[in-house]
């Protein structure tokens, strides 16, 4: 099992990069990462598939939130994404490959896959594998997570060199209505963290306190949380967690 770069858990992570559409700096765009390599922050994004199998960093299902378009991404190809224009800016929407460029190793990487199958199932693949070809000769500091464990697999399969991990949840019905509640009691418990070779979770700031994360601890895996929005939040969630991604405010970086 490989392990998280020693950066992973000394620079606080950029919650889809260090966004603020105020300013120019939508979510995943390369003006948000620019920004969190110029503060020194470590950069967590999300990718989604285009309909030719491109990785693209983007972290809606829909375009419509955050993009002057709207429809599923996964039905554009990623030349058409490059020109969806995100909003608060004029760039398009970013591919994997253009991230790993930018980034250049300068800071960590963590790159969330979103679930493709809907019902956190088996049925993924394709845009594991478009990420496990994107980042193949990548040199820098990378972390490969996911909700869905079933995409953890595929990437213990196509990109076994990377450190992967869960992306964990409290899974409250409220939060999650479309899933069964089987299914959610069945992820709330992280029984696949063995099974899929991970070394590190990435887990709900509120649910820290669980049982089952105390235990992952102190079996040696790397506890990572989302998403904590202000000092005050941090300081409790630094209690457990080796480190933070955050958003909303300016997280203190170590010596300063």
């Amino acid at each position: 099992m490989n392990r998280l770069d020693p950066s992973f858990l000394s620079k606080p992570l950029a919650h889809r990069a260090l966004h603020d559409v105020k300013d120019g700096r939508p979510e995943n765009s390369r003006a948000a990462i620019k920004a969190a390599i110029i503060a020194g922050y470590g950069i967590e994004i999300d990718v989604q598939l285009s309909s030719d199998g491109a990785a693209m960093v983007f972290h809606d299902y829909d375009l419509k939130r955050l993009a002057k378009d709207s429809g599923p991404i996964q039905q554009r190809s990623g030349a058409d994404l490059a020109r969806v224009i995100l909003r608060g800016s004029e760039e398009g929407i970013p591919t994997l490959v253009e991230v790993l460029e930018l980034v250049a190793g300068r800071v960590p990487l963590l790159i969330e896959i979103k679930d493709q199958d809907g019902m956190m199932g088996a049925n993924v693949g394709r845009l594991e594998q478009a990420v496990a070809r994107d980042i193949e000769r990548y040199e820098g500091p990378i972390g490969l997570m996911s909700f869905n464990p079933h995409s953890v697999q595929q990437m213990a399969i196509h990109a076994p060199q990377a450190p992967r991990g869960i992306v964990t949840s409290s899974y409250r019905a409220e939060d999650w209505p479309l899933l069964p509640a089987g299914t959610r009691d069945r992820l709330r418990a992280i029984p696949d963290f063995d099974s899929v070779g991970a070394c590190f979770i990435s887990h709900e700031v509120e649910d820290l306190g669980a049982t089952r994360v105390a235990d992952l601890k102190n079996k040696g895996a790397n506890i990572l949380c989302w998403t904590v929005k202000s000092e005050a939040q941090e300081m409790r969630a630094r209690v457990v967690a080796d480190n933070i991604t955050f958003e909303q405010y300016l997280a203190k970086l170590p010596n300063t």
